[in-house]
C-alpha cells in the first residue's frame, strides 16, 4: 500500500505538529473524488463532509501481518496480573504507521452544523524511556519522508511527538481544568488499587491530561479504559475553532497482535470563567466526537534519524521532564501563558534541544530550563 504525506517545509511542519500536542501529523489524500465514508453524515450535500487531506506521496510501507514478539510476551502463561499489565503497556513501543481519525457524531443544539471530519497519519517509533516496577514512560518520535515529483524521497524529517507515562496505583493525578490551567488531585488508596494512571504530555513535555483505569486481558486483546478527563484543544481543532474551550474525553487503549488502537469518546465543551472556588463550569456542550487512532506495526522502515535525535537530545529532555515534575509536586494549581516574547513554549524547548544536539559535550543547564518554563507560569 502506498502511503501519502502532505509536503511541509521543516519549520512549518514543526509548527503544525508542536502546537497540536498529540493529534497532528501529515495528512492523507482522498484518492477518489466520489469516495463515500461509511460513518459520516450521509444527508449532507456534495462533498462538504470529506475529511481534510493532502496530496504528496510518501514511501512504500511494509505492514506487519504476524503477531509481534511483544504480543507473545503479553500472552505468556503464569504471569501475575500486574506483570501482564506492564507487558501490555510496553507492547505500545516499537515502529508504527499511526493514523488519526476524528468525527463529530452528535450535535446538541437545534442549529448544529457538523464540522468536517479529520484524518491524518505519520510514521513514528515509540521508545521506552523508563521501565520500572511501578512506572513506564513511552516517548513517540516521528520520522517522516516525502516523495518529490521524480519519486525520490526527502531526507527524514524528525519531530519529537507526544509522551505517555504510566504509574501503578497512582494517588496523585494532575488534571486539566480549563483555560490553560492544571490542578493536582489526590485519590484514595482503595480507589486506585490495581489501577494504572496514564499521563499524556505535549511535544515540549508540558502536561496535557491524566486519567486512571484498569487493564483487562483476554486471548484476543488487552484493553485499558481510562476515566473521563478534560484536556486542551489539539491543534486539529484550535487552528479552526474558537467556539469551545476543552474536550472532555474517555480513552480506551487496545493491544492486538500487530499493534494497538487508541479510541477516544470526546465532548466539545465551552466553559464559563472561573467560579469562586477556581473551577471552570461548563457553559454548553456543543458536540460529541469519536476518535480512532491506529498504530500498525511496520517493518523495514529506517528510523535511524529518530534514534540519532533521541540519543543526542535525551539528556536535555530528561532535564525538561525533571523541571515539570518539580512543578507538579510543588504547585497544586498553575496556569500557563500561551506565549512569552511572542513565542510559544515549544519553540524555546526545541531550540534548547537543538543547541544541545549541536554541542553534546556541554552539560545540560537545568537552571536555564527551569527559568524558561517558569517564565510561562502565570504568577
Amino acid at each position: 500500500m502506498r502511503s501519502r504525506l502532505r509536503s511541509f517545509g521543516i519549520s512549518a511542519f514543526a509548527l503544525c505538529l508542536a502546537l497540536g500536542g498529540v493529534d497532528v501529523a501529515a495528512e492523507p489524500v482522498t484518492p477518489d473524488e466520489d469516495r463515500l465514508f461509511t460513518f459520516s453524515w450521509m444527508f449532507r450535500d456534495g462533498d462538504e463532509m470529506r475529511p481534510r487531506g493532502g496530496t504528496t506521496p510518501g514511501p512504500e510501507l511494509e505492514i506487519v501481518k504476524h503477531p509481534l514478539p511483544a504480543w507473545h510476551a503479553l500472552q505468556a502463561a503464569g504471569l501475575t496480573k500486574k506483570e501482564r499489565d506492564r507487558r501490555a503497556i510496553v507492547a505500545m513501543a516499537g515502529s508504527f504507521r499511526a493514523s488519526f481519525e476524528f468525527l463529530e457524531t452528535v450535535g446538541f443544539a437545534a442549529d448544529f452544523e457538523p464540522h468536517r471530519p479529520y484524518q491524518s497519519w505519520t510514521t513514528e517509533h515509540v521508545y521506552v524511556v523508563a521501565d520500572e516496577e511501578d512506572f513506564i514512560s513511552l516517548q513517540h518520535i516521528m520520522v517522516i519522508r516525502v516523495a518529490g515529483a521524480d519519486g525520490r524521497l526527502s531526507e527524514p524529517m524528525v519531530m519529537k511527538h507526544w509522551r505517555q507515562d504510566w504509574r501503578f496505583e497512582d494517588r496523585a493525578l494532575l488534571g486539566y481544568v480549563g483555560h490553560r490551567t492544571w490542578q493536582g488531585r489526590a485519590l484514595d488508596a482503595e480507589a486506585v488499587r490495581g489501577t494504572w494512571s496514564q499521563a499524556v504530555f505535549q511535544v515540549d513535555d508540558s502536561p496535557r491530561y491524566e486519567s486512571t483505569g484498569r487493564w483487562t486481558h483476554e486471548p484476543h486483546a488487552s484493553i485499558w479504559t481510562g476515566s473521563t478527563t478534560r484536556r486542551p484543544l489539539p491543534r486539529r481543532e484550535s487552528s479552526v475553532r474558537d467556539d469551545y474551550h476543552t474536550l472532555e474525553g474517555t480513552n480506551r487503549h487496545t493491544i492486538v497482535p500487530t499493534g494497538w488502537i487508541h479510541e477516544q469518546d470526546n465532548l466539545k465543551v465551552a466553559l464559563e470563567s472561573a467560579n469562586t472556588d477556581g473551577s471552570f463550569a461548563p457553559r454548553s456542550v456543543l458536540a460529541r466526537e469519536i476518535g480512532l487512532n491506529r498504530y500498525e506495526a511496520i517493518a523495514g522502515y529506517d528510523f535511524s534519524a529518530g534514534d540519532a535525535y533521541w540519543a543526542s537530545t535525551g539528556d536535555y529532555w530528561q532535564a525538561v521532564r525533571a523541571s515539570w515534575d518539580h512543578i507538579a509536586r510543588t504547585q497544586r494549581r498553575f496556569t500557563l501563558r500561551p506565549q512569552v516574547g511572542g513565542s510559544p513554549l515549544f519553540v524555546s524547548m526545541f531550540q534548547g534541544a537543538g543547541a544541545h544536539a549541536d554541542n553534546p559535550d556541554l552539560e545540560v543547564d537545568q537552571d536555564a530550563i527551569d527559568q524558561t518554563i517558569a517564565s510561562f507560569l502565570v504568577e
